[in-house]
């Protein structure tokens, strides 16, 4: 089999018909692992400065560049922004950990200073907004991985959004998206297992006909190959824990309960206007 080929089986934990090609970015994209322990090895102002342009050539809608991106380099600030997240100590002792922002106050302070009615106050606005930013982090993933850098996405920041919003000192038009840390690893990581194409793609029409029967046999293969122990369960206190605790038992159990109910509060307190 291909490289490529073996590396769809690995994200996949099946064989598909791939093209036999590869190349570095190939490579790099099918090959992500997220990195949650980092060596003490430092990332330099010019690799960051690097990375930060990478980020900064997404795709951006109609060039409005909806989003801002903040640097935590302070060590008493990264410790009071682990401290929101106890759980993920490595937001706290990561090389470098930077903050995406989805941003529209940008915008409305240049239509003020040149002289013109901001009337896009609404969700497509926000949509966009939040696009941008995830956009720019994607791109910055990628872009540290290629040169051997780790990464992880920390959306979990949100959790505690106006104690994270006094840290940066968010103002007003301003939103958080998602923390990320980055660093040199401290260990190879493994390759999460993604739903298969036959569930995620539709051709031409959506059709989810087959889908009990195709997340069963997903489900069985990410048992097989990762069976989740009674720490990574959610919800143990009220579903218990189970000694085959599937992919969709375990997301559908996290979903049961609310999370993050006071975001589209945060938002309006902030004057975004979502509809």
């Amino acid at each position: 089999m291909s490289e490529a080929g073996n590396l769809v089986r690995d994200r996949y934990g099946l064989d598909v018909a791939v093209a036999d090609e590869m190349n570095e970015t190939l490579r790099t994209i099918l090959s992500h692992r997220t990195c949650r322990r980092y060596s003490d090895q430092p990332v330099t102002d010019e690799t960051l400065n690097l990375l930060l342009a990478c980020a900064q050539s997404a795709p951006t809608k109609s060039n409005l560049q909806q989003y801002s991106i903040v640097v935590v380099r302070d060590l008493d600030l990264r410790q009071s922004l682990g401290d929101l997240v106890p759980s993920m100590t490595w937001l706290a002792t990561a090389p470098v950990a930077l903050v995406f922002l989805g941003d529209v106050r940008r915008i409305r302070q240049l239509a003020e200073m040149r002289g013109h009615d901001y009337k896009n106050n609404n969700a497509d606005t926000f949509m966009n907004a939040a696009v941008d930013a995830a956009l720019a982090m994607q791109n910055l993933i990628t872009a540290a991985e290629s040169i051997g850098l780790g990464t992880c996405p920390v959306s979990y920041v949100r959790n505690r959004i106006d104690e994270l919003a006094g840290l940066l000192d968010l103002p007003d038009g301003v939103f958080p998206i998602s923390g990320l840390t980055l660093g040199f690893r401290a260990d190879a990581g493994y390759t999460a297992m993604r739903l298969p194409q036959n569930i995620v793609v539709h051709h031409d029409r959506y059709d989810d006909t087959g889908l009990a029967e195709d997340i069963a046999d997903f489900d069985d293969r990410g048992h097989e190959r990762f069976a989740l122990p009674p720490e990574k369960q959610r919800h143990t206190d009220k579903y218990g824990e189970l000694e085959k605790c599937t992919w969709s038992e375990n997301v559908t159990r996290q979903l049961s309960l609310p999370e993050r109910a006071g975001f589209a509060d945060y938002l309006r307190r902030r004057g975004i206007t979502l509809d």
